[in-house]
């Protein structure tokens, strides 16, 4: 398996090879997951820590889950108790991890490119959990993976991406995958939730549930992100579901066997209504949940395989 990089930062500057790398190596941990001994050995003897200023209950216990079953040495630093709330800059606890010699270094920070400062500062392998507005790659990663097993494919599929698109790194990684990988990418939203940049995506624009949502493969609902909005982006929650909220009458337009997803947290009866995310014949949101341990644990054996190598040429 050939895989370039030293870190995971984002999935724009991955190519398709790369990504099918990382898909086809998750599809043997899927494999492993559903055993009843789970353990493999190919982190044995790292260091993995877990850095997350920004709360976290999906990706965290994934990234955590997913180190020790392939036998790292897994730490949860706890960054609200940290030295952080001292005034340490993010460059100094860089530092300070540094010289303990971890080798995986998983990081979530509220500000985006935080993560790609703190690679340039450390020498172990760091991976993007989510910084800012900016990229979320490993969901994208579980996200593809997710569809490829639904439909059999991860190309020429029309993806709708739907709700807060503005404010969602999952959003912007998903765009930038899906496109890589050769798919038809339409986002639906109300104009105050639209990127101001959208006209650079590539992708198709609508502002009405009904047009966008004609014949798609696959619908992904996002989270209204009120914790990064800061005016009145949408007139009233119960409004907001009338006209973007996902039921089974919009599900109707799209395709027959279309997909439904949700990176998570949901919120019920506001981006999606409950009954349709329960649904286990149109909803692969818990597929998502468990694939997202897959794919980390593909990532970090790539990443940790380049870090050795790294260290048996300096």
């Amino acid at each position: 398996m050939s895989f370039p990089h030293r870190h995971l930062l984002g999935i724009e500057h991955l190519s398709p090879d790369d990504i099918t790398t990382i898909l086809d190596l998750a599809e043997t941990y899927v494999d492993l997951n559903r055993q009843s001994a789970k353990h493999a050995d190919v982190l044995s003897g790292l260091t993995q820590i877990n850095m997350f200023f920004e709360n976290s209950t999906r990706t965290q216990a994934s990234f955590e889950i997913a180190g020790k079953r392939l036998g790292a040495d897994v730490m949860n630093m706890a960054m609200q108790a940290s030295s952080v709330k001292k005034g340490e800059t993010l460059i100094d606890t860089a530092l300070t991890l540094n010289a303990m010699h971890p080798d995986l270094l998983v990081v979530r920070h509220p500000h985006s490119g935080a993560v790609d400062l703190l690679a340039q500062k450390v020498n172990c392998a760091v991976l993007n959990a989510g910084d800012g507005q900016h990229e979320h790659p490993t969901q994208a990663l579980l996200d593809a993976l997710t569809i490829r097993r639904a439909k059999g494919r991860l190309h020429r599929l029309n993806v709708a991406i739907c709700g807060d698109i503005a404010h969602s790194r999952v959003a912007r990684s998903n765009i930038f995958l899906l496109g890589k990988m050769e798919n038809r990418i339409r986002l639906i939203g109300p104009p105050t939730l639209m990127p101001s940049e959208i006209d650079q995506f590539g992708v198709e624009v609508f502002e009405d549930m009904g047009e966008g949502l004609k014949d798609v493969d696959v619908v992904m609902m996002l989270r209204l992100q009120k914790e990064r909005m800061d005016g009145g982006f949408i007139p009233s929650e119960r409004e907001y579901f009338h006209r973007y909220g996902l039921d089974a009458r919009k599900l109707k337009l799209a395709k027959p066997d279309a997909i439904v997803m949700h990176p998570g947290p949901m919120n019920r009866g506001v981006e999606i209504d409950g009954t349709l995310a329960d649904d286990i014949h149109r909803s692969v949101i818990q597929e998502q949940v468990e694939m997202g341990v897959a794919v980390r644990m593909a990532v970090m054996q790539l990443l940790a395989a380049n870090l050795a190598t790294l260290r048996e040429t300096a």
